[in-house]
């Protein structure tokens, strides 16, 4: 059945409602089951040695004394997951990066794994492995590994991008550029300019659950692996190629998820649990510590951004430009790339370039968080917008409004917007009460826009109608905001019936088709255009069923309101039929009744949101406090408003531990100094004000429903918001995140001294 996804007005009856969260019971009961509360018979306890060096050579591995250990069932190393990946560099470099081959390229690389009785003989075991390193020269901040005297972490990596390939390797991967018309011109045009210099430091998502996996490999090929995940397809994918398995024989489960925020769409430890139970032959359960989720998986990059812009004294930007450097850990990534498309979306530009540069240096493997790369790109910019229209002497709500970007702009990164709400939600924030609230001493107000592409992807729904009329929806998008109460409310909204008659469940690899991973403000977008669909098919054979028990044409059935109705004259005596009697009939009409979906969910609709944010500062300490802060975002179509809302101010809740507090810090030595929520501190509720949301809807024309996606954006202003409204508090402009009370003080100081 063809399926066209075209936005179409309509009146909702049960999309837009805010029923409760089917797994709320289970969660505050703890019945639910994550990654560590899974369990199978016979598990062995898996365990993993990593590296104390930054950046080391590895010349030998002796595990003999570990193996001959009481209690030790397998013990592995580089050489027990070959590389079978093929030439594909990105498979490689997930190899090497679940257990270190040549090389320790950060404080935290897995060189070995043990698979024991108990945790007692797996750590025992630990400690007999003996590894011969030889210590490198280290690097781990962004610029000094930019130097030509820096150490270089892969002595393979040439600089992709450039216009003349390079004769040297380096520790840049890649250069990227966006951009259009001509900013040489633009800027002699300018009035005012504004040029400044940014940094930000790395983060940690901070999900509360740890990596945790269970995976068993029987002795006939076939394996099991249940895991914390948010994307249980790619990690089969991933986990079946590095391992040299077939997909079909490798059936992953996703556990409940404690917190992924992008953190989990990586594998880490999946694939060394995988190859210590194929040893083994025993199931082995492996659960990272917290020491180990913040010393060996994905943070975000670490950056160095260099922004200029100009503006004519009328308040219209006449070129904006920026170079921006992140870091990736020692592996390739394209962070920088999607700052660089981020950086200037909201506005409409005339010339406009900027210029990404993909860093190694001795870290963990970057990961994403929550709209990758953009939330560093938008402290940047937004500082510099605020700063220039101060400069001008405009309002920076109108300074924003008079640039924005509209339906018709070409993008900073290339496309041309379709209906959009970064106008919208500046009125919005315009017109809040918040903006007219009066501000006490040393209280500063700031607002900063944001912008994330979103994604749809592949997506597989099946729906199936019981005999007793309710309804089991299995999705493959894993729930990590709510989706699976989303869902059953698109659902109900399609097939007329109560949204208490829909059960959602997230399908496992083996009962469903395949799914990409539930990032990119995808889970519900996606998997509710599928849903839809798969709706729509089933009321086609609803209405066959229905045809067949009036024996009438099927062209003469409608249905309506969760129900078969004979339309004509003709039919006037028929009455209705519900979907449970449907149903209930199926045995004796042709069996179950169910619709299928499988779908590439284009035109995700890009997002955008506006924050404000009032902070008062402590001038002889540099402590900060958040007074207020209201987040004004598009969300299309809101179809669960709370978990809309709760999406906003999570987002918010983790951009206010970003820009004030939160940042990986690193020795002279190159290891971790605070591998844990007691120095890393991420905002707990006293920290917090009640954020306010106000939720708007500009449809997006590529659903039917007029959906967005919604959970990565409001990720992306509350740096800038913040930055804006402590440097206003402050009198200083701050241009170091976080904003810690060292760097406040100091950069008092620096104003006083200068």
């Amino acid at each position: 059945m063809n399926f066209d996804p075209r936005y179409l007005d309509r009146n909702f009856t049960s999309v837009g409602t805010r029923p409760i969260r089917p797994d709320g019971v289970d969660k505050v009961t703890g019945r639910a089951r994550y990654g560590a509360d899974f369990n199978m018979a016979g598990q062995l306890v898996g365990r993993v040695l990593r590296s104390p060096h930054a950046h080391a050579t590895i010349r030998k591995i002796d595990t003999s004394k570990a193996e001959k250990l009481a209690g030790v069932k397998a013990v592995i190393t580089a050489a027990d997951l070959p590389d079978l990946t093929d030439g594909d560099a990105a498979m490689y470099d997930i190899l090497d990066n679940c257990m270190a081959r040549n090389k320790a390229l950060y404080d935290g690389h897995a060189v070995a794994a043990v698979a024991a009785v108990d945790a007692r003989t797996a750590r025992q075991a630990l400690k007999l492995i003996e590894v011969d390193y030889e210590v490198l020269p280290h690097v781990t901040d962004v610029d000094e590994a930019m130097k030509h005297s820096a150490p270089l972490i892969n002595e393979a990596t040439f600089t992709e991008g450039l216009e003349e390939k390079p004769v040297k390797p380096s520790n840049v991967t890649k250069r990227s550029q966006f951009g259009h018309g001509d900013v040489h011109q633009g800027f002699g045009h300018a009035d005012f300019i504004v040029e400044r210099s940014f940094k930000t430091e790395q983060t940690h998502q901070g999900y509360i659950e740890p990596h945790a996996c269970v995976a068993s490999v029987s002795s006939d090929g076939t394996a099991d692996l249940w895991v914390c995940t948010q994307g249980h397809f790619v990690y089969r994918q991933h986990c079946a190629q590095l391992l040299g398995m077939e997909a079909s024989k490798l059936r992953v489960t996703s556990s409940e998820i404690g917190g992924g925020f992008g953190g989990k769409t990586h594998v880490w430890a999946e694939p060394v649990a995988l190859a210590l139970s194929r040893k083994a032959g025993r199931p082995v359960k492996l659960v990272m510590t917290r020491d180990e989720v913040f010393r060996a998986s994905g943070p975000t990059s670490a950056t160095s951004i260099d922004i200029r812009i100009g503006a004519r004294k009328d308040g219209t930007i006449t070129a904006a430009e920026a170079t921006l450097r992140y870091s990736s850990g020692p592996y390739a990534g394209t962070w920088a790339e999607i700052g660089a498309m981020t950086a200037f979306a909201c506005y409409r530009l005339d010339n406009v370039k900027t210029v990404g540069y993909e860093v190694l240096v001795n870290r963990p493997k970057t990961a994403a968080y929550r709209a990758p790369s953009a939330p560093m790109a938008a402290f940047a910019v937004e500082s510099a917008i605020d700063e220039l229209a101060k400069e001008i002497g405009m309002d920076a709500v109108e300074f924003r409004i008079r640039n924005a970007a509209q339906e018709g702009t070409r993008s900073s990164y290339g496309p041309v917007y379709g209906p959009i709400g970064i106008g919208p939600t500046l009125e919005a924030v315009k017109n809040h009460p918040h903006m007219k609230a009066p501000l006490g001493k040393n209280q500063g107000r700031g607002m900063a826009c944001g912008f994330w592409f979103n994604f749809g992807g592949q997506t597989c729904t099946d729906l199936n109608i019981g005999m007793d009329g309710s309804v089991s929806l299995a999705v493959g998008t894993v729930d990590v905001g709510g989706s699976r109460a989303s869902l059953s409310l698109v659902a109900a909204e399609e097939l007329g019936i109560a949204y208490e008659q829909v059960k959602a469940v997230v399908a496992d690899t083996s009962s469903l088709g395949y799914n990409d991973m539930t990032d990119g403000s995808r889970g519900t977008f996606s998997s509710s255009m599928a849903t839809i669909s798969a709706a729509r098919n089933a009321i086609k054979v609803l209405r066959e069923r229905a045809a067949q028990m009036w024996d009438i044409p099927v062209d003469d059935v409608v249905w309506e309101k969760g129900h078969a109705i004979a339309k004509g004259e003709k039919h006037g005596n028929l009455g209705r039929l519900s979907l449970k009697e449907i149903a209930t009939a199926s045995g004796k009409t042709g069996g179950p009744i169910a619709g299928h979906s499988e779908l590439v969910a284009d035109g995700a609709g890009v997002s955008f949101a506006t924050h404000i944010c009032d902070i008062e500062v402590d001038p002889e300490t540099g402590a900060t406090r958040v007074l207020r802060y209201t987040v004004v975002q598009d969300a299309g179509k809101a179809v669960h408003p709370t978990y809309v809302e709760g999406q906003y101010q999570g987002g918010a809740a983790q951009g206010i531990g970003w820009a004030l507090n939160e940042e990986y810090i690193y020795g002279k030595d190159g290891r971790l100094q605070n591998p844990g929520f007691l120095d890393y501190r991420i905002p707990v509720c006293s920290d917090l004000p009640m954020i306010d949301t106000q939720i708007l809807e500009i449809p997006n024309p590529n659903h039917p429903y007029g959906v967005r996606g919604v959970g990565e954006t409001s990720i992306v202003p509350p740096l800038a918001a913040i930055a804006n409204a402590v440097s206003n508090a402050v009198g200083v402009r701050m241009t170091h995140i976080p904003m810690s009370p060292p760097r406040i003080l100091a950069a008092l100081e620096a104003e006083q001294a200068g």
